[in-house]
């Protein structure tokens, strides 16, 4: 029978973060995630890694301090997947007081100390996107947080958790687990039979279930399952910031992000009963689409989406009325049974994936060098040699393709091509920009098996790639 150190399920950002830092400090690791990496919640987020302004009317201080400290490392350590984005805040009739605002922002700067990216902002004039009847008087402010690319920020957590010696086991279901003199057997789909001296649950949303059903465990936690949704727009205004839109009916925030030549907008905060009630609702789609035309001068119809997705977010429960107010702070629930240890997670935020996992694994006295808030994820290690290098393959590489993929794949864009030198040494194309290089790159090191795997978590060119181009590249993968 193997016997690994630790047995992590879930192969979301709390999962993939985990494996990485026990790999990174001798432990054998398996992470055993039944879908792919990233299959749900944490490939359906905002795609941001900020602090949260919002939190600190909830009065999350050390949260927000956490999350600004944690951005700070991921700008250092994924600059090719996570980027500065400047946000613009309106101050329309019936939102905030203009003094909260600027005592919001003030304490924001305060905790991200002497942080990178530039201190707030306020601006006395108004928006050539907004309606006109924001303008009246309109103020506006400006702070920074940062964009994340979600799914690959897991995947290359995953990808390095591997190169450390874990085995990166997608596909793979835990069906059951139980105590035996000082570790835990398991048996996984497929008919594997594994000894692990310890398990972290990390199974996202599923993490009571797993933990009532194949871990036969208790928990002194609850947790809540909040769905947020997001819609794709065409572009509502030119530029590369976002805005920050108080909603004065409920007094929620919604984002509007740049995605390319499109808008995103959201999230919802709706309560839900079961994991798998991840679908946007029309009901959703009119909130979305209510919250955009409030404010910009161009409008959003349901007609319009291009794309929408939802996730189920498994908050802890701190014992809020309202899903908006449920806290994003995590709590980490150790098993008071004697013998091998069983650690849950419950609740976290993608931002704080990396510091999660070093609590995680003080609280399960794992020892060794900690050295996550210093090394670069897979790509990350950007110089001066590599722009000039990227600068001599934009002589044959389209300037849009160039940009995906540098920032995709950072430093192991060399990896990915392969020594090729031109366009037709890159393999077959698929459409939109993917050629077989890209795709063996993908099956080979980060672990992707099906279409969907490659077009919408390690890449989003299925909003892109036409359906003869997929089942192209399904036929493709299943030689």
């Amino acid at each position: 029978m193997e016997r690994f150190d630790l047995l992590v399920v879930g192969g979301g950002i709390n999962g993939a973060a985990i494996a990485r830092d026990a790999a990174g400090r001798g432990l054998s690791v398996l992470l055993a995630e039944r879908d792919d990496l990233a299959a749900h919640t944490s490939s359906a987020s905002s795609k941001l890694i900020h602090g949260g302004l919002r939190y600190l009317e909830q009065y999350e201080f050390a949260l927000v301090r956490e999350s600004l400290h944690e951005r700070e490392v991921l700008l250092r350590t994924a600059p090719h997947i996570v980027r500065p984005l400047r946000f613009v805040l309106p101050d329309p009739p019936g939102g905030r007081p203009w003094w909260m605002i600027r005592l919001g922002l003030w304490g924001y700067d305060l905790l991200a100390g002497r942080g990178s990216l530039p201190r707030s902002s306020g601006v006395a004039k108004g928006d050539s996107v907004v309606r006109d009847p924001l303008k009246r008087g309109f103020r506006l402010a400006s702070y920074w947080d940062a964009w994340v690319d979600d799914a690959r920020l897991v995947v290359l957590n995953a990808v390095d958790a591997a190169e450390r010696g874990a085995e990166i086991a997608t596909r793979t279901a835990l069906i059951s687990a139980r105590r035996a003199d000082g570790a835990w057997i398991a048996e996984l789909s497929g008919g594997r039979r594994i000894e692990a001296g310890m398990i972290v649950n990390a199974a996202g949303p599923w993490v009571a279930d797993v933990l009532n059903g194949q871990l036969a465990g208790r928990s002194r936690s609850s947790v809540r399952l909040v769905k947020g949704s997001h819609i794709l727009v065409p572009r509502l205004w030119d530029g590369e910031h976002s805005y920050i839109l108080q909603q004065e009916r409920d007094g929620r925030v919604v984002f509007a992000l740049p995605y390319g030549s499109c808008s995103l907008i959201g999230t919802t905060d709706v309560p839900v009963a079961r994991p798998d009630d991840a679908a946007i609702t029309p009901d959703e789609i009119d909130y979305l689409c209510a919250a955009a035309n409030a404010y910009f001068l161009r409008p959003t119809r349901p007609s319009d989406l291009v794309w929408a997705y939802s996730g189920v977010r498994a908050l802890y429960d701190d014992g809020s009325t309202e899903a908006k107010d449920v806290t994003r702070d995590y709590r980490l629930e150790l098993d008071p049974e004697p013998g091998a240890k069983l650690l849950s997670v419950f609740g976290g935020k993608i931002t704080t994936a990396r510091a999660l996992a070093l609590e995680a694994l003080d609280r399960l006295e794992v020892g060794g060098f900690k050295f996550t808030a210093t090394t670069p994820l897979p790509g990350g290690d950007l110089t001066p040699e590599f722009i000039a290098w990227l600068e001599a393959i934009g002589r044959w590489m389209p300037p849009a393709l160039l940009k995906r993929l540098s920032r995709g794949y950072g430093t192991r864009l060399d990896r990915v091509l392969n020594g090729a030198g031109s366009l037709d040494r890159l393999g077959r194309h698929f459409g939109a920009g993917l050629y077989e290089a890209e795709v063996r790159y993908l099956v080979e090191t980060e672990f992707a098996q099906s279409a969907d795997d490659i077009l919408w978590r390690r890449t989003k060119l299925g909003l892109e790639l036409k359906a003869d181009g997929k089942r192209q590249l399904e036929r493709y993968l299943g030689r």
